[in-house]
C-alpha cells in the first residue's frame, strides 16, 4: 500500500490514479473526509490528517510500502514562510516516526535558488527532509501548465490573456500536473538507494505566445497575449487580495531573468508527454462558460 498526500488535488489525484491503474493499493491522506468519497469508492484506504498535525500524519504514513508527500501550495505566505515552516516541521516529525520504506516528495524548479522568492518554501522542505534515513526522491517539477486556468475566462471573453512571464517569445520550462503525478507514481514503484533529485518538465519549453496559440486552437478564435508591466505587479496582486506579494514577484523575476531554471544534468531529468495544446484544451473543457459569455 502507498500513502498519498494531496490526493484531492491535480498532482496527488494523478498519483492515486496511476497507482490504482498499476493494481496497487493506496491510502489517501485528506484534510476533509467529505472530499474522500471518490477514492473510497475506488477501494482506497482513507486517512484523515491535517498538514500541521504530526500525530495524525504519523498514523497516515505508517505501515505502507512507500509514500508521496507534498505541501499544499501557499501563494501568499507570511514573512519568513511561517505557514510553510509549520507544515514542514509536522511532516518531518511524522516521517521520522512512521519510517515509510521509500518516499517521493514533490518539490519544484528553483528549490535550490539562493535568491529570495516564493519557491524557497520547497527549498526549506528539501533541507528539512535531508536527514531522513529512507530512500527519498525530490521531484522538482517545472512551472505547471495548469496555471493557465486563470486565463480561460479572459481568453474566451476578450481574446486577450495577461502574462507576467516575459518577454512573450521566451520559452520557459513547463509541465502538466498530470505528468507530475504520473511520474511521481512511477518513481514510487522504482527501487533506489539514498537521496536523489529528479527534474521534470514537459516535452518542450513553452512561451507566453505558445500559450496564446494553444488557446486560439482550443477556442477556435484568435487569442493574444499582453505583457503585465513589472511596475504594476504589486498593486495588481494586492487588489487580488494578496497581503505579501513580494515572494511571488521575486519568483516571477527569477523565471524572467533566468536564475530559476533546471541545470544541465540529463541523467537526473525526465520529460512529460503532455503538450501545452493538450493541457490548454483540457482546461477549456473543464472550465464552465459563465452566463453572458459567448
Amino acid at each position: 500500500m502507498f500513502a498519498i498526500t494531496g490526493a484531492t488535488g491535480k498532482v496527488g489525484g494523478a498519483v492515486a490514479r496511476t497507482l490504482l491503474a498499476a493494481d496497487q493499493s493506496i491510502r489517501v491522506v485528506v484534510r476533509d473526509l467529505s472530499k474522500s468519497k471518490t477514492w473510497a469508492a475506488c477501494g482506497a484506504d482513507i486517512a484523515l490528517a491535517d498538514t500541521r498535525d504530526a500525530s495524525a500524519l504519523t498514523k497516515a504514513l505508517s505501515n505502507v510500502d512507500g509514500a508521496f508527500a507534498m505541501l499544499p501550495p501557499t501563494f501568499d505566505p507570511s514573512p519568513g514562510f511561517t505557514e510553510g515552516r509549520a507544515m514542514i516541521e509536522a511532516l518531518h516529525t511524522a516521517l521520522r516516526v512512521a519510517q515509510p520504506p521509500k518516499l517521493v516528495v514533490l518539490s519544484t524548479i528553483g528549490a535550490d535558488a539562493p535568491q529570495p522568492n516564493l519557491l524557497n518554501q520547497l527549498g526549506l522542505l528539501e533541507h528539512a527532509l535531508a536527514d531522513l534515513p529512507m530512500p527519498v526522491t525530490f521531484l522538482r517539477a517545472a512551472w505547471f501548465m495548469e496555471n493557465a486556468a486563470w486565463d480561460v475566462t479572459p481568453a474566451r471573453t476578450d481574446g486577450v490573456i495577461s502574462s507576467y512571464l516575459q518577454p512573450l517569445d521566451k520559452t520557459f520550462p513547463m509541465v502538466s500536473a498530470e505528468d507530475v503525478g504520473r511520474t511521481a507514481a512511477e518513481l514510487l514503484l522504482e527501487s533506489w538507494v539514498g537521496h536523489r533529485v529528479i527534474d521534470l518538465e514537459g516535452p518542450r519549453r513553452v512561451s507566453p505566445n505558445d500559450i496564446a496559440k494553444a488557446f486560439t486552437n482550443a477556442l477556435g478564435g484568435p487569442v493574444k497575449t499582453r505583457i503585465v508591466a513589472r511596475d504594476g505587479w504589486d498593486r495588481l496582486f494586492r487588489e487580488q487580495g494578496m497581503t505579501n506579494p513580494t515572494p511571488r514577484m521575486q519568483m516571477l523575476d527569477g523565471f524572467n531573468e533566468g536564475w530559476i531554471d533546471f541545470p544541465k544534468r540529463e541523467a537526473e531529468s525526465r520529460k512529460g508527454t503532455i503538450t501545452i495544446d493538450q493541457a490548454i484544451k483540457a482546461l477549456v473543457v473543464e472550465t464552465p462558460v459563465k452566463a453572458g459569455s459567448s
